[in-house]
Parts: C-alpha cells; structure tokens; sequence
C-alpha cells in the first residue's frame, strides 16, 4: 500500500461522500478532509422531486442514512472519522505544490490544506437559456437543496397556482408530476420534437399522451423566449412565436453541464464533452489527482465514444472507485456507461439503456434491426400492467445495443435485464431461454423480456414482416391505403379502435372470410390486435392462403402514439 497521509476531497455531494467513505475503508491511517461548498452533505438529489410533491414529508430523510441518521459534519467526524467541512469552498488548487486553497463562505475566512492525494467531486451545474428575465423571483432550477426549499414553500404555501416548466428530459417530467401533485397547473415547454430524448418518438409520444391525461399541458418544439415579469417578479413565459404563457413560478430544467471550472484552471485536462478527462482508474492528468461523478467525462461502452453521463447511481460507483484507488493502489476500474435511467412520470415509467434507433444512427452503426412489442408485466388473472417495450438489435450477430420501455407495468425490471444482457455482450440468440424467476405474483411464465427476444428472433429470421405504428401513420399521410386488419374480437374493436379505415375481422374467422380481403396476393396488409400477438398469428395464417406482402403493425393498438377513435 502507497503512503497516503492525506486525502482531500473536493466537493460533497454523492462522488464525493462515497470516495472518501470508500478511502477510509481502504485506509484506516490516512486523513481524510472533504470540502464541501454547500451547508449540507450527501444530498439525495434524485429524492428531490418527491420532497417538492410531498410524497416525502421529512426533509432530513434526503440527507439521512438508511436507518435515518442524519450525514452532517458530527456523522462523518464519529461514525468514520472524515472531516467534512460545509460552506467551505475551493478556490484554486495547485497540483506542483500539493495544496488546495479554499473559502469558509461563512466567516470569510481563507486558509490552504495540503494533499498527498485529491478527489474532485465537483458535480454539474443547471444550464440556463440565454434570455432574458432568468433573474426573476420565481425563476428556479432545481439542482439543490436551496432550489428544493425554496419549491417546497410554495406548495405549503400555495404560491402559485400555474408554472413553466421548462424543459421536458428526466428532472423536468419529474418537476412537472410534483408540481401537479401539489395542485398546481403546469405546462411543460420543450425544445425538440418530443418529451425524453433518450427515448425514440414513438415511445416519448405514449408517455407524452399520458402526461397529457393528467391535465398537463405538453408544448414540443418550442423555445422559451424569455421571462416576463413585474417588480422583479416572475408573471410570465414567452416563446419563440410570441406566445405567452402565464405563470408565478417557472422551473428551469434544461439539462447540465460538467462542474469542472476549477479543474481547468489547475491545468489539469479537460475531455471533449468539457467533463474533466480521466482513465479507467480516474485518475486526472495529474497522478495524484482523481475525479469521480458528473464533473468527469467517461466511455460510452457501446460506442466507444466520450460521453457526459451525470447520473447518481454513476456518481457512487465513480466515488468508490476513486475513492479506493487514492487510498491504495490503482486496482479499482470504472471502464464507462452504457448510459441506462428511468425516471416516474405520474402512473407510467419511462426507461432506457444502451442506444436507441436514433442515437445508433447518429454512430453510425446502421446495420441493426428495431422492434417494438407489448405486453404484460403479470399475468392478466393478476392484474397485470401494460408494457410497451423497444429492442434493438445488431442485425448480423444478434448483440443486443439498447432497449426501451413505458408503461404502467415494472419498467425497471425490463430495463435492469436488458442493461445486464448488454453489458454482458449477449445476443438474441442467449436470451430466449432465458432461465428467470417466475411466479404468477411477479411475471407471466415467459417473461416480457424473453418474449420481446422471442420477437426479435422471429424477426431477424424473417418469419414475419414487422411495421412500426409510426411507418403505418406514415404511409397513411402520404395517401397509401394498406388494407388495416383488426383481428381482435368485435366486443374489443367497439371499445377501443384507431379509426384508421380499419378492417375488423377477429382471428378466429379469418380463415372463413379471408375471401373478403382483396384478390391481388401482392396487396399490403397490415395485421394488429391489442399488442400483435394475435396479428402475428393473423400474418402466418395469410402467408399459408397464399397472400404475399402481409406486415405485422409492433406492438399493436398498444404501443399506437397517436389519437384513436375509441
């Protein structure tokens, strides 16, 4: 083991907290020093939406440890023996000298501390829209625990009754179902096509139409122009067309940007995405440098390319990594991210791992293979819960690079699978036995998760035809008229139907009334049920009478984003 006497770590939030827990696990001799700007420690940032909603009452529970013991100063000094020092920022490090320098934003008092070993930890910062009115009272983020006090008053307080919010990826679906929760009318403004971009369209609209469900009002491909106010106070947003929206309270969620400012200034080397660069050990340009959460840049595992990935989980398994590495030896490895999340959006979730459709092309990797299905998470004696899920595959070795899935079912189950199976190099081909636990309280016998790799095996060996709703949707709008066969029973097509020009004949008669289907054996026809399970079925049947260009619509009438008739 290195002699280490000191390690000091810059910044306290989640990296920082888990590097040097981790060091003095591994040291039991060295100091430990964290400096951290902020009066509070090891803040559940990702709790914050909940504590503003008021599913979380206790605000001490977003700084407390399982059992409730709250992480401040005298836990760290007494359970571990780490200084940690609140309102106390670093101004400048000198890595020739070993020595950061830092300000206690308290008393002002400066002083300096040496180091044989330093983590920084410095997190990310809100971005902003260069616009005007930013300043306004009732402008906020939400990024930290002052922004989560100061949105907690005003649902105790009833402060506002409409708000913005800007922005529609994870923090601002989450900050759109608090303030709806608190009885509050919110509109959400993003600027690209569709909400969550780290899900293909046609699954950001079902969850789009589900936040619409809930009252709120979705604007897509829209940028906020600036903020209106009067006496200093927020009363409006308005957007690039000129429209204005009213509002007491707008929450800024445009995304972050790597906190690595002070990084720069030590001369220390700063990667591509502006995230401090690090290797598998994270260690910084400097040797006796580390760096662990969202300052840091990191691999994306699939491609192989630099990539900003600020997520908690990221951040605690960066921080242990660091933090065992400054104290020790270089054994511990962070190799990257395959960039998986998930995010509660009112009675869906919506989650994602690995690359989508979107993101693969945008790498250049063409030659792979989408489908959609649906399903559910239970068996339906058990009440199970819709699941629309979107797999992609390579189209020649069958590696699965990134799956999707909304719905009110258990999404994290199907995305925590699909990340294992990616990570683990796996294929279609591995999947589809599968051996998973099963009991009717938990799952269907086969698991939506081997039946989607069911699917794509069927797929990717050409035993059916697949379509997306969106390239039928498509197709419609330039003036195709595919014959649209509904094969769900006639009680089903009178509750719920697309309204598309659909023909209905149920599964079970098909074989009898095939003959109303068009003579030409060359005519499109595209099959669906609820999820396409019975459209697949429907598909074979017609391929064995002889018609030729039959197509099965993924995912069904369930996984269909846009207006139906029913």
């Amino acid at each position: 083991m290195r002699d280490v006497s000191r390690i000091v770590v810059v910044g306290g939030s989640a990296a920082g907290p888990k590097a040097a827990a981790k060091a003095r696990r591994i040291n039991s001799h060295a100091e430990i020093v964290i400096l951290q700007k902020d009066p509070d420690l090891s803040m559940a940032s990702c709790g914050y939406p909940y504590y503003v909603s008021g599913v979380i009452d206790d605000r001490n529970l977003l700084l407390s440890t399982g059992t409730g013991v709250t992480r401040d100063p005298r836990y760290y000094r007494e359970a571990k023996a780490i200084e940690a020092r609140t309102n106390t920022e670093v101004t400048d490090i000198s890595p020739a000298r070993h020595v950061v320098s830092y300000r206690n934003l308290l008393t002002g008092e400066t002083g300096t501390l040496n180091y044989d070993k330093l983590i920084i930890a410095t997190g990310s910062i809100p971005r902003m829209p260069p616009v005007p009115g930013t300043d306004l009272r009732g402008v906020t983020t939400l990024q930290s625990m002052k922004d989560v006090d100061f949105l907690r008053r005003v649902r105790d307080e009833r402060k506002a009754g409409k708000a913005v919010v800007v922005g529609g990826g994870l923090i601002g679906v989450e900050t759109c179902e608090a303030l709806r929760l608190a009885g509050i009318e919110v509109t959400i403004v993003e600027l690209v096509p569709q909400l969550l971009a780290f899900l293909d369209w046609e699954l950001a609209k079902l969850v789009e139409n589900h936040v619409r469900s809930k009252g709120v009002n979705v604007i897509t491909g829209s940028r906020v122009a600036g903020f209106l106010g009067d006496n200093g106070a927020l009363t409006g947003v308005t957007l690039g067309d000129g429209t204005e929206i009213l509002c007491e309270l707008a929450v800024v969620a445009v995304g972050v940007e790597p906190n690595s400012e002070l990084a720069r200034r030590a001369g220390l080397e700063i990667g591509v995405t502006g995230g401090i660069a690090v290797n598998e050990y994270l260690q910084t340009s400097d040797p006796d440098i580390y760096a662990a959460g969202d300052c840091i840049e990191t691999v994306n595992l699939i491609t192989g390319k630099k990539v900003h990935a600020p997520y908690g989980d990221l951040a605690n398994l960066q921080g242990r990594v660091a933090g065992r590495n400054a104290a020790s030896e270089n054994r511990a490895v962070f190799k990257g991210t395959i960039q998986t999340g998930i995010c509660k959006v009112f009675d869906f979730s919506a989650g994602s791992t690995g690359l989508s459709e979107r993101s693969a092309e945008k790498n250049g990797l063409v030659d792979s293979i989408p489908l959609i299905t649906a399903g559910g998470d239970k068996p339906g004696y058990m009440n199970g819960q819709l699941l629309v899920t979107k797999l992609l595959a390579d189209r020649t070795t069958g590696r699965i690079l990134g799956a999707q899935c909304v719905g009110p079912g258990n999404v994290g189950k199907q995305i925590a699978q699909w990340a294992m199976a990616i990570q683990g190099g796996l294929s279609v081909e591995d999947l589809v036995n599968a051996d998973l636990p099963y009991a009717p309280p938990f799952s269907p016998a086969i698991d939506h998760f081997i039946t989607t790799a069911h699917v794509m095996q069927n797929k990717m060996e050409n035993r059916f035809t697949g379509i997306s709703s969106l390239a039928v949707k498509e197709k419609l709008d330039r003036g195709e008229r595919p014959v649209l066969l509904d094969v769900r029973d006639l009680d089903e097509f009178k509750t719920t139907r697309l309204g598309i020009g659909e023909t209905l004949i149920p599964l079970d008669d098909l074989r009898e009334k095939a003959k109303e289907l068009p003579e030409d054996k060359d005519k499109e026809i595209i099959s669906y049920c609820a999820v396409s399970m019975r459209g697949y079925e429907a598909a074979l049947a017609l391929a064995a009478l002889g018609w030729r260009n039959v197509k099965v619509m993924e995912g069904g009438i369930a996984a269909w984003p846009f207006s139906k008739e029913k």
